[in-house]
């Protein structure tokens, strides 16, 4: 059984990666698992209970692919899963938590104000519902079924629409499409708009519509001179660390990330930051309230968990958190590199998923086998194996891939891991058991 990765445009993000997802899933669950000797070294330090997974019958997977939501994302660090533990420990009031919470992660992220979200998805929410209510001074419980009549357009670039678009609808607001810097100009001076949504990875990749035309600057330049609140989408946009600053910094006045990914929170948290007056809007449309981010609960072991995230980042400089990066696709790439016709190249995407990636190309024709047969056998051995999904498709996200490559992402392998990797994928390319 085989899996193709949708392509529209060139475009793969983590925002088309659920379409993929659901044939990945469905093979998973019924290709045959064919034994190996060859056992996971390590790749947690032990923990207590019961594993659930075994219990439940869930096979563990490698993940040579990234961060990516349907495979659960990134493995918390230890501090972060202490923490989180401790968390569970002890009631508090969620509000205060909440509340202190966000002081916090604003003093350590440069920043006027920050809120735990339900992941990026729930922070573009809450983020769109502040703006409503900043442009109307409406109540949190109005939204969406009272939004007719209130202003409710968020500008977008036809280049930066995604399927993260629903997470602007929750709240009743609709999209109004810019491609050229006069359609820009003329949405903000209609008047209706309550925030624009700049979609950050879409600067490197590309658009479903073609590369966008606005850049950051002059798109933050235009809405502030129309008094319109900017919103930017960098949910995968860490490392580097220096980003969690950058954009506010630049001047957008709400930022989102995705605490599961690079930042190795719990996989449901996120972050929102920004001014002040519109991380209070937020948190009045989050949970324990009415509003519409009340089916977004983050759990007190999550609110928890994405701070001692970011103290774990935070404690780090660029070069630490990146060097074993670099060892782990070295050590793969010089497991494979006498198979005749292979050629390996490192690469760093520029904005998302901003870490070595390495690419292993090959010629069919000499291994005979191809990228698919390679990709098949990874996952149907056990261990399973998970390869970047940019594997055997045109170049995106950054990663400069073909038909004829492999793409192995190896910032979520566990220790022992990647020589795993190195010797699977070698067996594969060369037909050896």
């Amino acid at each position: 059984m085989s899996l193709s990765i949708p392509q529209k445009a060139g475009l793969f993000s983590r925002r088309r990666f659920f379409r993929w997802t659901s044939s990945l899933a469905a093979t998973l669950g019924a290709a045959p698992l064919l034994h190996s000797a060859e056992a996971v070294a390590a790749p947690v330090a032990h923990t207590s209970g019961e594993d659930y997974y075994e219990k439940l019958g869930v096979d563990k997977i490698i993940n040579a692919a990234g961060t990516y939501t349907a495979l659960t994302a990134a493995c918390m660090p230890p501090n972060v899963v202490s923490a989180v533990q401790r968390a569970a420990l002890h009631p508090v009031r969620l509000h205060d938590l909440q509340q202190k919470a966000g002081e916090y992660l604003a003093q350590r992220l440069k920043c006027e104000g920050a809120i735990v979200t339900s992941g990026a998805s729930g922070a573009i929410t809450l983020a769109t519902a502040a703006c409503m209510q900043n442009a109307n001074n409406n109540s949190p419980v109005d939204l969406p079924q009272n939004a007719d009549g209130l202003k409710k357009q968020v500008i977008v670039q036809r280049a930066h629409r995604y399927g993260y678009d629903h997470a602007i609808f929750l709240t009743g607001a609709r999209v109004s499409e810019v491609v050229t810097m006069d359609d820009y100009k003329r949405a903000c001076e209609k008047g209706d708009a309550v925030m624009t949504n700049f979609f950050n990875a879409a600067e490197e990749e590309g658009g479903i519509a073609g590369t966008a035309q606005i850049g950051r600057e002059e798109w933050l330049r235009v809405a502030h001179e129309h008094n319109i609140p900017c919103h930017i989408d960098a949910a995968a946009d860490m490392p580097p660390i220096s980003n969690l600053w950058k954009y506010t910094g630049m001047g957008f006045d709400l930022v989102s990330f995705s605490g599961g990914k690079g930042i190795r929170g719990p996989q449901n948290a996120g972050l929102l930051l920004g001014k002040k007056h519109l991380t209070d809007l937020a948190h009045q449309n989050n949970n324990p309230g009415e509003g519409v981010g009340r089916g977004m609960k983050v759990a007190k072991e999550q609110i928890v968990g994405m701070v001692a995230a970011i103290d774990w980042v935070l404690s780090h400089t660029e070069e630490s958190m990146q060097g074993d990066y670099q060892k782990r696709a070295d050590l793969i790439a010089s497991m494979v590199k006498n198979v005749p016709s292979v050629k390996t190249e490192m690469v760093v995407p520029k904005i998302a998923n901003h870490v070595p990636h390495l690419l292993i190309r090959f010629d069919p024709s000499v291994t005979g086998v191809t990228t698919k047969q390679v990709v098949e056998r990874l996952r149907s051995e056990k261990p399973s194996i998970e390869l970047n999904p940019n594997t055997g498709h045109k170049p995106n996200q950054g990663i400069p891939s073909d038909a004829n490559t492999l793409v192995v992402g190896v910032w979520m392998l566990q220790p022992g891991e990647d020589a795993i990797v190195g010797r699977r994928i070698r067996a594969a390319l060369t037909q050896k058991a």
